[in-house]
């Protein structure tokens, strides 16, 4: 499989249920699954997103 990565920066404002909602959002409407998350010790999140590449154009990442 070939799949395409958006990286993504949380910063540490964000809570957990809000980073949850956003990238819930992301994954329903622009098709991305959660591939990773690292947690920082400053509450900063860094997020890798995937999806499968295809021919078809498909919507971006709203920030």
């Amino acid at each position: 499989m070939d799949y395409e990565y958006a990286p993504l920066r949380l910063p540490p404002n964000v809570d957990r249920l809000t980073a949850a909602a956003q990238l819930a959002i992301q994954a329903e409407f622009s098709g991305w699954e959660l591939a990773r998350v690292r947690l920082f010790r400053d509450g900063t999140r860094q997020v890798v997103l995937r999806r499968r590449r295809v021919n078809q154009p498909q919507p971006g990442l709203s920030y």
